[in-house]
């Protein structure tokens, strides 16, 4: 096998296009063929990481296995290629100009001038390089954040033109761009996407794709109008029609043949059909669920579409398995209280309380699964839920008025969640954090032991605090039992709830590892819990 092929996906006219899911089809794609397939997200924010970055800007932040703090994007490629991800596969601007800064100061360009061009571009392409480095993969497809023409992106840009040079037959250019479609008119317009391409050729790279979202089918016509204008060929140039769902978008570039031109392009052979008989078997049950089940969602970013992106899929994911579609109804926190919960929550076949971080909205989830443990309505709490589930108990069942979490209130008399002595110690907003897998230990008894059918799991975090060991006993012997543990520094990572048919809280985030071909055994638990509740109501 030839050495790795480079996958450049750049995007154009406007941003939210579905770069991330384009790049993760053509993954999906190549995987499907036999190709073993990495991708990246190259981000032109100046920040580190999202880490940092509030919801209401960035949406969600995705972790990988090793605990790196990520775009949402790196979600979407784990979820079509079933491929983990890791630190390397999310560069942000941040990071590349920290990094020469820091070998500026240690001497390393031996007094030269640092300069855009060649110190920050050879840092890039270092780190698109990198994967090559780290693992034996036919493929690396590289998403350029943002879109061509933006100030923050030309360094990207100038990388890959120089990578192009350099790579030769061994890279590709995809750019996706629009297509609108003027209701006055009646008409397709391509005079945006001409506009994107000149853009990127000023840059000085010629795209070999062109992948075109659009609302309405292109005709032939377009297709010859947009291949004779951009320098490419007809068959370069490629519908991506608005899809009922994002799983169908591989299955449309299948039909649109992106995945054989990306081939031809970079010279590697055609030697089977890709093989996506369970991915149409997900896509069937997908779209052809026997019920459905309502499930609500508290939180305090419910208003955000990407806020939750990674729990929203895995009920898609769950729901395949349990055959019914998930009906996802959010409820923001900050306006839940005891005068209207019944009223809001009454209907629902199960409650999810989401992770966060901040006070606000906290006495909304409480309120929330209090009523979920009442009613025994099944319930999941996740990170933050998990929190809320055990200070709910301990205020109600413990009689440890004011209980709480010192991250809320340090002067608690009763802090049933608290910070480790040895994170205490450590500065930096990020570094006090568990970020990544780390093992668990499951209970042989426990509900959640068959849940997973095994006894040691790993599974990615992303918090600071943590159940207060100080409290196990009283919990226990209160029907609260911690079920999953971390052995190596005592830390209850699961809780379970004795008389209840679903009340699970979990302190890592099992949504991040949930993906179309393995689907989170929580999830599908939790939604068969609600679709036997559903039944039975």
């Amino acid at each position: 096998m030839s050495k790795t092929k480079y996958i450049f996906v750049t995007g154009g006219v406007t941003s939210s296009l579905g770069k991330g899911i384009i790049s993760s089809s053509i993954a999906k794609l190549l995987v499907a063929r036999g190709f073993s397939v990495t991708i990246q997200k190259l981000d032109p924010y100046i920040n580190i990481d999202p880490g940092t970055l509030n919801p209401y800007e960035h949406g969600e932040c995705f972790v990988t296995e090793d605990g790196a703090e990520t775009d949402l994007d790196l979600g979407h490629y784990e979820r079509f290629s079933n491929v983990p991800t890791s630190q390397a596969n999310n560069v942000t601007t941040g990071v590349v100009y920290q990094s020469v800064i820091t070998k500026e100061r240690q001497g390393e360009y031996l007094g030269e001038t640092v300069q855009v061009i060649p110190h920050i571009t050879d840092e890039i392409k270092y780190r698109i390089k990198l994967l090559a480095n780290r693992g034996d993969y036919d493929f690396i497809i590289t998403e350029i954040g943002g879109t061509v023409g933006d100030i923050e992106s030309l360094p990207f840009i100038e990388a890959v033109r120089q990578l192009r040079w350099e790579l030769g037959r061994n890279c590709v250019v995809v750019h996706l761009t629009l297509v609108p479609y003027l209701a006055a008119a009646g008409e397709l317009k391509t005079k945006p996407t001409q506009h994107s391409v000149k853009t990127l050729l000023e840059s000085g790279v010629q795209p070999d794709i062109i992948v075109c979202r659009t609302e309405k089918h292109l005709t032939e016509g377009l297709r010859n109008k947009i291949a004779l204008f951009c320098n490419v060929s007809t068959s370069s140039v490629i519908e991506c029609i608005d899809a009922e769902s994002i799983y169908d978008v591989p299955i449309l570039m299948r039909k649109e043949n992106l995945d054989l031109e990306i081939l031809r392009k970079t010279k590697m052979p055609v030697e089977q059909e890709p093989d996506l008989a369970d991915w149409e078997k997900f896509l069937h049950a997908l779209k052809n669920p026997s019920g459905e089940v309502v499930i609500g969602l508290v939180g305090k970013y419910v208003e955000l579409k990407d806020a939750y992106k990674s729990i929203n899929e895995s009920f898609i994911h769950a729901g395949t398995v349990n055959g019914v579609k998930v009906r996802v109804q959010t409820f923001h926190s900050e306006f839940l209280d005891e005068s209207n919960v019944a009223g809001k929550l009454g209907a629902l076949h199960g409650i999810l309380v989401a992770p966060g971080f901040g006070e606000r909205g906290i006495e909304g989830k409480i309120t929330a699964i209090r009523f979920a443990r009442e009613k025994k309505i099944p319930f999941f709490g996740i990170c933050l839920g998990m929190q809320c589930a055990v200070i709910e108990y301990g205020r109600n069942m413990l009689g440890l008025t004011g209980a709480h979490s010192t991250e809320f209130n340090k002067l608690t008399p009763y802090p049933v969640i608290d910070m480790m002595e040895m994170q205490k110690k450590i500065s930096g907003l990020g570094g006090t954090m568990r970020l990544g897998a780390y093992p668990c230990k499951l209970k042989k008894e426990s509900q959640v032991f068959l849940i997973y059918q095994q006894e040691n799991i790993t599974e990615r975090h992303r918090h600071r605090f943590e159940f207060n060991n100080e409290f196990l006993e009283k919990y226990k012997s209160a029907g609260m039992i911690p079920v999953g543990l971390n052995e190596k520094d005592n830390l209850v990572e699961i809780i379970e709830l004795v008389g209840h048919p679903w009340f699970i809280g979990v302190q890592f985030h099992p949504e991040y590892k949930s993906t179309v071909a393995r689907p989170h055994p929580l999830f599908v638990s939790f939604v068969g819990a609600a679709k036997q509740y559903a039944g039975n109501s």
